[in-house]
């Protein structure tokens, strides 16, 4: 068995959950593989140091990406062990209960068996802030919508796969979020074989959670593009719903400017247009291309080229719409075509200028 471990910033874990594994797995062939996104603690050093006297050990260390599901599907894919488990480095899980995990799934009847809270004995230890458990179950919740299997803890963090059916399921994966069991369970042709087994989920005892804005904004996504990403790109539906944002902004400040201001509704245009598409921009950094987003000096850059291409978007627009209207066409179809082929020009080209994948 092979047990993945997504890590940013769990140095301090390392050797107690390594040990604590040793001690739980006793007579059975494993591995403990860290895919660690270069975290500024040393954790990659430490797991390295631990690698090179301990043949159980592996590393992977990610320079440049960062995001819990894309760990976790890399890391699984890396191993040649015909069962994968997947589990936090930050101890809140109960490695005690993996026996019995591979108990259930070399039986063969199941091609996932999930470590579940929800399930008759299992829960949490210590008290969570009610915010985080109401957040929680509205994860759930939605999350039970979308998977092919019916799993009272959809939102597990720690489980155990067949390799052979994750790896036919892995290239429909999102592979955004946070979630990637629900991935897993939302992206299978046919409905998983799963079984539950309780187990006490631990307060954190080392760092800081991961629980953030841009996690939960990555879940959004991931439901978004599980639910109509089969029809339309999500990332482009949520570009051009943040360009309806953008008109509304620039219809705005035009106003503003136009009845506390001298007459000048050139100028007044041309300053409403560009609080338009930096709002544009930032919410795009933010929630469309949150797992790509801009920081620092990057940002400053990806603001002036994407006033540069969007504005040459503008001229598409009109260009088009123009066209069409000399044409014969109806002023209002001819002004949604215009608007739609300019969206397009900006979305493509924003999307490989500013958010393409790479380093951040």
């Amino acid at each position: 068995m092979s047990v993945v471990i997504p890590t940013f910033n769990e140095r301090q874990s390392v050797r107690i959950l390594l040990a604590r594994l040793d001690f739980a797995l006793s007579g059975i062939e494993w591995e403990a593989t860290y895919v660690d996104d270069h975290s500024p603690d040393g954790t990659s050093d430490l797991v390295r140091e631990i690698a090179r006297t301990n043949r159980r050990v592996r590393l992977i260390e990610r320079v440049g990406r960062r995001g819990l599901a894309s760990a976790c599907i890399e890391g699984m894919m890396a191993s040649a062990a015909p069962y994968i488990a997947v589990m936090d480095g930050d101890l809140q899980h109960d490695e005690t209960v993996l026996p019995k995990m591979l108990q259930k799934m070399e039986s063969g009847r199941f091609d996932i068996v999930i470590a579940s809270r929800a399930a008759a004995g299992g829960g949490s230890m210590g008290e969570f802030s009610e915010g985080r458990v109401r957040l929680s179950n509205i994860g759930t919740r939605i999350g039970k919508s979308i998977a092919r299997s019916q799993v009272s803890d959809v939102m597990s963090g720690f489980f155990l796969v067949e390799a052979r059916f994750f790896r036919a399921v892995a290239p429909r994966l999102t592979r955004l979020g946070f979630k990637i069991l629900l991935d897993i369970l939302a992206s299978s042709e046919t409905t998983p074989t799963a079984v539950e087994v309780p187990y006490r989920f631990d307060q954190r005892q080392f760092g800081e959670s991961k629980l953030d804005l841009s996690v939960k904004l990555e879940y959004l996504f991931f439901i978004v593009d599980k639910l109509m990403g089969k029809w339309v790109p999500t990332r482009f539906l949520l570009f051009m719903l943040i360009g309806t944002t953008g008109l509304l902004v620039h219809f705005v400040v035009l106003a503003t400017l136009h009845f506390k201001r001298p007459p000048g509704f050139p100028q007044f245009q041309v300053v409403a247009a560009l609080f338009a598409m930096t709002s544009n921009f930032v919410l795009n950094n933010v929630i469309t291309f949150c797992d790509r987003r801009l920081r620092g000096r990057r940002l400053a850059a990806g603001l002036l080229k994407f006033y540069g291409v969007c504005s040459i978007g503008a001229l598409i627009n009109v260009a088009f719409a123009t066209t069409l209207i000399n044409q014969g066409i109806r002023w209002n179809v001819a002004v949604a075509a215009g608007m739609s082929v300019s969206g397009i020009w900006n979305y493509s080209v924003n999307s490989v200028l500013i958010w393409k994948q790479c380093r951040q």
